[in-house]
């Protein structure tokens, strides 16, 4: 809104310096800014809130034992980040622009869908929450919308369907009329594997700070003719605009990590990591690097495959021997290491370094081709 503001006074009377305003760099650091400022604003606000009406986490019978002292840690703390980016993008983003109005209708839908599985969980004591059919329908819901989205609008004529190969020129990947049901796979699944990750203090929200930095980068290349030109990738139209969503997301994940930090003032809840997860998905899509996905987020992969295999293997095992067996200590991996006597802190200052390598590694694959 302060945009158009800026746009309009620009255009009326073109005083000195509000031309800055034009420039995507500028407005995604001041998004960036805002986020952070907002979240230490607010933070302390809904902590206390969250406090007075007894918003706590429930004691976890499937985690380490360990992990039960975090019992009655004010929860729904995700409300901290969604406010925290959806206003500086309210504030500083171009709300006309087709990529930005997709991310915030996703970051609002699972949102909303994870406001509701923890209110039902924390407030209504309802055990198992928002039961899994209905959480998995709101996730398909959001990923149908977004897939038809871009496969019927004409906007997207041209580029709907194809997305970028990593380490090959001149070749794009057409999914044809299996895109929606892509897209549809790609939101949910990394809307719960950032809730899977969301074990550890700190750790899904800051290692999803990294990816989405890494992502508004990628926008940012996207979006300019030139730059799209000389690294030989898909030249997305106003796809740059995504950089002050991104820029946001990561500001509010730095001000969440205030008050999320060992030991955590507040979990994110599935408000938050249910939004984030989708969010990082979304962005993967609309930047057209569906293919990189796994390596830029391979934390979050390798959260999930832990849990799969752990799953299936117990299961055959069982069926197999009669008594179930395990791969590892504990899913998801980085109880893993919690049960191998690593101390949480260590565990994810590790995981962030991990988060920052595969971050690298996918912005190299840009050359690398």
């Amino acid at each position: 809104m302060l945009y158009y503001l800026a746009e309009y006074i620009n255009y009326l009377w073109n005083p000195p310096g509000f031309d800055v305003f034009r420039f995507l760099t500028f407005r995604s650091a001041i998004s960036a800014i805002t986020a952070l400022l907002f979240s230490f604003l607010i933070g302390p606000k809904i902590i206390k809130l969250l406090k007075k009406h007894q918003i706590g986490e429930a004691k976890k019978e499937d985690g380490p034992e360990f992990h039960w002292c975090k019992a009655g840690t004010p929860t729904m703390g995700g409300l901290i980040v969604l406010f925290s980016v959806l206003i500086p993008v309210f504030l500083w983003g171009d709300l006309k622009n087709m990529y930005i109005i997709l991310i915030l209708f996703v970051t609002i839908a699972l949102g909303a869908v994870g406001f509701l599985d923890d209110y039902l969980k924390v407030v209504k004591k309802y055990k198992k929450g928002l039961l899994a059919k209905y959480k998995l329908m709101g996730q398909v819901t959001v990923g149908i919308i977004v897939g038809a989205v871009i496969y019927f609008h004409p906007f997207f004529d041209g580029i709907n369907t194809i997305t970028t190969i990593p380490f090959l020129k001149n070749y794009e990947f057409d999914f044809s009329i299996l895109y929606i049901p892509i897209i549809v796979f790609i939101i949910t699944a990394t809307s719960n594997a950032v809730n899977l990750t969301d074990g550890l203090d700190g750790l899904a929200t800051g290692t999803v700070g990294i990816v989405t930095f890494a992502i508004g980068i990628i926008a940012y290349l996207s979006g300019n003719i030139e730059t799209s030109k000389y690294l030989n990738i898909i030249y997305l139209k106003g796809n740059g605009e995504l950089i002050v969503y991104c820029a946001a997301l990561t500001g509010a994940a730095l001000g969440f990590l205030w008050y999320n930090s060992h030991p955590a003032q507040v979990f994110m809840g599935d408000t938050g990591s249910l939004a984030l997860g989708g969010a990082v998905g979304t962005l993967c899509i609309l930047v057209k690097k569906e293919f990189l996905l796994p390596l830029l987020g391979g934390i979050f992969f390798a959260e999930t495959v832990s849990v799969i295999l752990q799953r299936y293997y117990f299961k055959y095992t069982k069926k197999k021997y009669g008594e179930g067996r395990r791969i590892f200590k504990m899913a998801p991996l980085h109880h893993h290491f919690e049960m191998c006597g690593i101390p949480e802190s260590k565990i994810v200052v590790r995981f962030y370094i991990v988060a920052i390598l595969l971050a690298i590694m996918t912005l190299a694959t840009f050359k690398i081709r």
